[in-house]
C-alpha cells in the first residue's frame, strides 16, 4: 500500500506526515489492519527495538476532584463507587512504589486528583519523591498533580522528579464539550512550565469519547507541536456514574489504528499504551506492543488492570523484552533531555499543526483500566456497528494504595 510505504519512510526520517495521511490510517479497513500494524511496527523498532518500558501508577489522593472532566471517575459529581482517600504518607507511597519496581517498573507515576497542587501539596509530594528515590535506587519518578502555578515545576525538579504528566486528552475544538472548569490552553501552559523547568514532559490523549477522526488527528498533531517525550494513549473507560458512561465506541481494531496513527505522527517518542487497554484491546493487546514501547504495569488509578505477571508474560510471549533500568529509553538524538515528537530540534521538518492546549488531570484519569479477557460468546461488531458495551470488564480498584490489600504488580 503506497500510503503505508510513505508513512514508514517518513517515520524512519522523523518527518511529519500530512493530516490527510494520518486520517487515512484511521480510515483503513480491517482487511488492511495487519499491514498497518506491520508498517508502524517498523518505525517503532527503528527507534526502540523490541524494548517495552514498564510504568507503575501510585494514586496519592483519590476522588473528590473539583474539576468536571466528563471522562473521569474522580470528577465533581461522579457517582462512580471508587476508592476515596486523602494524601498517602511518603512511606506509604514509597511502599506502593516498591511493589511496582519489584515487578519490573522503571518509572513510578505519582498521581493526585484535584485542579492543581497548593504549595503545601508540592512540599508533600517533594518529600514523597525524595523517599521513593532513597528507597528505590535508579527509579524514575513522574508527577501528575494537575495545573501548575509559578515555580512549582522547578520545586518538583529540585526534589528529584524526572518528569511531569499533563494530558491534552482531546482536540482544542472539542475540549469545551468534555471539560468546562479549565481550558485547553491551561493544559498547554502546564506542559510548557514542566519543560521550562527541565522536566521530561509527558502528555497524551483519550480516545473513544465520541470524537471524530479529525479530532484525533488534531490532538496528536498538537502533541507533536507541544513536543513531549512520552505520549500516553488512553482508551475511555465508560465508568457508570460519569457523563460518558454510555460511550462504548471502540473496537480492538479501532484502538490499533489509533496507536498506529500516533506512532506515525510521533515516531521517536515513548508512546505508552495506557488506560483502557484490557477493556478495549482485550486479546489483541500483544499486537499493540508492535506499536507502543511503553505500558503501565498492573492496576490503574481507580480501576483494576490485569495481573502484573500476565503483563510480563504477554511481553515475553510476543517476543519483546522489558527495558532495564540501565537502558536509556529515548533515542540518542532525544536523550537525555531531548524534546518530544516535534519542533524542538528533532529534525522533523515542517509542522502543519497548531499549538495544543492542555488538560489538568493525569495519566489514566478516566479510571485507568479494567481486567482483561474476553467473556465467552462476545459479540463482534460489524464495520459501522456500535460495539457491545463490555461493562463486565470494568472493575473498580479495591487493592493497593489507599487499602490494606497488597497491590497488583
Amino acid at each position: 500500500m503506497d500510503l503505508l510505504n510513505t508513512l514508514v519512510d517518513k517515520g524512519l526520517r522523523r518527518e511529519l506526515p500530512t493530516r490527510e495521511e494520518a486520517r487515512a490510517v484511521l480510515a483503513t479497513s480491517d482487511d488492511d489492519l495487519l499491514d498497518v500494524v506491520a508498517a508502524a511496527g517498523r518505525v517503532r523498532r527503528q527507534w526502540f527495538g523490541r524494548r517495552v518500558k514498564l510504568n507503575y501508577l501510585v494514586n496519592l489522593k483519590s476522588g473528590l476532584c473539583p474539576e468536571d472532566c466528563s471522562y473521569c471517575s474522580q470528577r465533581l459529581g461522579s457517582k462512580a463507587e471508587i476508592l476515596k482517600y486523602t494524601w498517602l504518607k511518603p512511606d506509604e507511597a514509597s511502599k506502593a512504589a516498591a511493589a511496582g519496581v519489584a515487578g519490573g517498573a522503571k518509572r513510578v507515576c505519582l498521581v493526585a486528583s484535584g485542579r492543581g497542587p497548593t504549595d503545601r501539596d508540592v512540599d508533600r509530594v517533594s518529600q514523597t519523591i525524595e523517599t521513593i528515590k532513597e528507597q528505590n535506587e535508579g527509579v524514575e519518578v513522574c508527577a501528575c498533580l494537575g495545573l501548575l502555578s509559578g515555580g512549582q515545576a522547578d520545586r518538583l525538579r529540585s526534589a528529584g522528579a524526572d518528569a511531569y504528566n499533563h494530558n491534552l486528552n482531546t482536540s482544542e475544538g472539542t475540549y469545551g464539550d468534555i471539560t468546562t472548569t479549565h481550558t485547553y490552553a491551561d493544559r498547554v501552559e502546564t506542559v510548557q512550565q514542566a519543560q521550562a523547568a527541565g522536566l521530561s514532559a509527558c502528555s497524551g490523549l483519550i480516545a473513544g469519547m465520541g470524537e471524530s477522526d479529525a479530532d484525533l488527528v488534531d490532538v496528536v498533531f498538537s502533541l507533536r507541536e507541544l513536543d513531549p517525550d512520552s505520549v500516553p494513549v488512553n482508551f475511555l473507560i465508560p465508568f457508570e456514574g460519569t457523563p460518558l458512561a454510555k460511550e462504548w465506541n471502540l473496537t480492538p481494531q479501532r484502538c490499533l489504528r489509533v496507536l498506529a496513527m500516533v506512532r506515525f505522527v510521533c515516531p521517536d517518542v515513548e508512546v505508552r499504551l495506557a488506560g483502557g487497554r484490557e477493556v478495549h484491546l482485550r486479546s489483541m493487546q500483544p499486537l499493540a506492543l508492535h506499536l507502543v514501547n511503553s505500558i503501565f504495569l498492573g492496576d490503574y488509578l481507580t480501576s483494576e488492570g490485569q495481573a502484573g505477571q500476565a503483563d510480563l508474560d504477554m511481553i515475553a510471549d510476543a517476543g519483546f523484552e522489558v527495558e532495564g533500568a540501565g537502558t536509556t529509553t529515548l533515542p540518542a538524538h532525544r536523550a537525555p533531555a531531548g524534546g518530544g515528537c516535534g519542533s524542538h530540534d528533532s529534525g522533523c521538518g515542517s509542522h502543519d499543526s497548531g499549538c495544543g492546549s492542555h488538560d489538568s488531570g493525569c495519566g489514566s484519569q478516566n479510571g485507568g483500566c479494567a481486567p482483561c479477557g474476553d467473556a465467552p460468546g462476545d459479540a463482534v461488531a460489524e464495520p459501522g456497528e456500535v460495539p457491545a458495551a463490555r461493562t463486565d470488564l470494568v472493575a473498580v480498584r479495591r487493592r493497593g494504595a489507599g487499602t490494606d490489600l497488597a497491590p497488583n504488580a
